[in-house]
């Protein structure tokens, strides 16, 4: 059985990419959203932070494995500096709802920034303060180290690609800001 500490490797990073692990409610949403910004080379959904080995959906749900439903976000910094690819995902969330994000509500909804380098999450501090100066209460944004992340199972990847129609708690016209939000 692989570590915990284990982080599933879906694609490899094209060089000179980094990548961030963002969670923002439930990621069918998320990662259509995150997908959209120009300089996001691609994404893919999973579980990040929690405490089983190989969870699935259906465990996810029960709120008892501490994982949150994340995207991982693979960028191209010399397009997307991560400052900027941060306050395009803010613009998508409540950061001061507390485990819940539109109707969705749970522990796996939580909001999070889960960094795999100690620099990206110094530039997440930055970013979080900032938002701090203007947000209407207190920041519920997570802020930790990438414990561990496990790809969700295949129907969920791209899910509103091949699912139009399904359900998402981000409005449609975030999806229009999300296609113009890095545009030179």
């Amino acid at each position: 059985m692989p570590s915990l500490n284990t982080i599933e490797r879906i694609t490899d990073i094209p060089h000179g990419c980094r990548e961030i692990f963002l969670a923002g409610g439930c990621f069918w949403g998320a990662e259509e959203y995150l997908s959209r910004i120009r300089g996001v080379v691609a994404t893919d959904v999973g579980y990040a932070n929690g405490t089983t080995e190989n969870p699935t959906y259906e465990q996810v749900c029960t709120g008892k494995t501490g994982y949150a439903e994340t995207v991982r976000v693979i960028y191209d910094p010399g397009v997307l500096p991560l400052m900027r690819l941060l306050e395009i995902y803010f613009e998508s969330i409540d950061p001061c709802a507390v485990n819940r994000q539109g109707h969705d509500t749970g522990e796996q909804y939580r909001t999070g920034i889960y960094y795999p380098d100690e620099a990206d999450g110094l530039t997440a501090r930055a970013a979080l303060d900032t938002l701090a100066l203007t947000a209407p209460g207190p920041i519920a944004v997570q802020l930790l180290p990438l414990e561990n992340y496990r790809a969700a199972e295949a129907y969920h990847q791209k899910y509103l690609k091949k699912n139009p129609g399904g359900y998402c708690h981000i409005p449609p016209r975030m999806f229009a800001f999300a296609d113009e939000a890095n545009e030179k």
